[in-house]
């Protein structure tokens, strides 16, 4: 059977993950169609086809993907209806708009969990801030707003009485905090013709403050039979929801060496970035593979590798500048990937560090040296 080149792939989102996304669609040498809001947006000068657009307004995106063979996304803040609709006239949407509706809604997300018997922690609806007043023998909790929330904005730790106030007066949930060893991701990818592979356990280490991945580990290091369970538990997910694209899983590794999942994400990931380097085929090969219907890649490890987030520096706002940067590429195994994002802001994701190297303690070594070097500024 033939590869068709020629096939018009569209992509809702033109950020650092399109980017990514983009190199490797130009090595099979499919050509990609992007939509943003922001006009200079990471990917706005890289395609020929780059419409600024309102990725949640229905016009907009049935306009930009009525064009396309292949509808898919970078963000989950897409308009679903628009989705729907053209999925209904022959474009193929990939993750499905239904699946996305689902994912979009943590409410939702947690009910499906609870419903396909998926580990994930207890958890009650909120309908308003004053229902956490019915709720105090729960605390401590984690209070997590259904809509909207991203990068940690959006999830508050309710500890006693007194927090109630960061509490969300908007539809949400509140989890049962879980007492975990470890926080750890997988990247599982399905084709058209149900096909599906997992990439090995990856590890992450949040920033203190701002819910941010710092920086990640990968492999994890847990044992081989928690490892399995983890990546058993993202693969149930992507065949029970029958998803076509890659989805990621972050997950606890709770004390009692349970795993539960905390939430997922039907695109590439920031816990996958270090698959460029790190894997025989990265997360965004096997997301092209997965909805171009290909056979998935192996995703096996070709080396222990390490992921840096490179955020905006604390009081810093303007035009970025980037300091440490030909220290950090002195360091043997350090491979750069900044986003081309022109400002930078406090915590803003600006680029990422993979550190590749056999021996654990040189890794970890170099991430600190990475974290202390690498700054951006303004």
């Amino acid at each position: 059977m033939s590869f068709n080149t020629e096939l018009k792939v569209g992509v809702l989102g033109g950020g650092q993950l399109g980017r990514m996304l983009l190199q490797s669609a130009i090595n099979i040498n499919i050509e990609l169609s992007m939509m943003d809001a922001d006009p200079n947006a990471p990917c706005s000068k890289l395609v020929s086809d780059f419409k600024v657009g309102d990725l949640e307004d229905f016009k907009a995106v049935y306009e930009f993907g009525k064009n396309c063979d292949i509808l898919t996304i970078e963000i989950e803040k897409v308009n679903i209806e628009a989705m729907k609709k053209l999925q209904s006239e022959g474009v193929k949407v990939y993750p499905q708009p239904e699946i996305i509706e689902m994912i979009q809604d943590k409410r939702v997300q947690k009910q499906f969990y609870k419903d396909h018997n998926i580990p994930t922690a207890p958890f009650i609806l909120t309908d308003n801030r004053a229902d956490l007043e019915k709720l105090i023998d729960k605390f401590p909790a984690v209070h997590k707003i259904g809509k909207g929330g991203y990068d940690g904005r959006g999830v508050q730790i309710i500890r006693s009485k007194e927090d109630i106030a960061k509490g969300f007066d908007a539809p949400s949930l509140l989890e049962d905090f879980v007492p975990f060893k470890k926080e750890l991701a997988v990247i599982v990818s399905r084709n058209e013709q149900g096909e599906v592979n997992a990439f090995p356990v990856v590890e992450m280490v949040f920033h203190p403050e701002h819910n941010l991945v710092e920086y990640l580990l990968s492999p994890a290091i847990i044992d081989k039979s928690e490892e399995e369970k983890a990546k058993q538990v993202a693969i149930d997910i992507i065949e029970k929801l029958e998803m076509v694209g890659i989805l990621a899983v972050e997950m606890f590794l709770t004390k009692e060496n349970e795993i539960i999942v905390n939430e997922i994400a039907p695109r590439p990931h920031n816990s996958g970035h270090q698959s460029i380097e790190g894997n025989f085929v990265s997360q965004y090969d096997q997301h092209l593979r997965a909805i171009l219907n290909l056979p998935l890649g192996n995703t096996s490890t070709k080396v222990s590798s390490a992921m840096v987030n490179i955020l905006g520096e604390d009081g810093f706002t303007g035009d970025a500048k980037y300091e440490g940067m030909e220290e950090v590429m002195r360091i043997s195994g350090a491979s750069v990937h900044l986003y081309g994002k022109k400002l930078t802001k406090p915590f803003r994701k600006m680029g990422h560090v993979t550190i590749t190297d056999p021996s654990l303690t040189s890794l970890k070594r170099k991430i600190e040296i990475v974290k202390s070097t690498l700054k951006v500024k303004a």
